[in-house]
């Protein structure tokens, strides 16, 4: 696997903390933001190769607003868009983004 710079946005800071420990123990490096406007100003100061990001977001702009910024500034960057509630429509989601429900499950995850 490629080594990649991941922005991960979450406002809840256990959730973030055990995403970001998971992904540096893969050998990635890991940008965290607790909302939309960390998550900007994170992008506009770090090159991101993949964003990983919570839909519900407090503070007014959600996670498909981060998404289409991102998209609008670099579309070669990986998207996964992440919710504990709401499910993304189709067209919530362009093509190449991945959905995954929370609570997030990881190898060492029990089944």
């Amino acid at each position: 696997m490629p080594h990649l710079t991941v922005l991960v946005v979450e406002d809840e800071p256990l959730i973030r903390m055990a995403l970001a420990d998971a992904l540096l123990d893969e050998g990635h490096d890991v940008i965290e933001a607790s909302s939309v406007l960390e998550a900007v100003a994170a992008f506009g100061t770090h090159p991101v190769d993949f964003l990983i990001t919570d839909v519900d977001i407090p503070g007014g702009l959600n996670g498909f607003d981060l998404v289409r910024f991102v998209r609008h500034h670099d579309n070669r960057v990986g998207v996964i868009v992440a919710s504990g509630g709401r499910r993304p429509t189709d067209a919530d989601l362009e093509p190449g983004e991945t959905f995954i429900p929370k609570p997030y499950r990881t190898r060492s995850s029990p089944t």
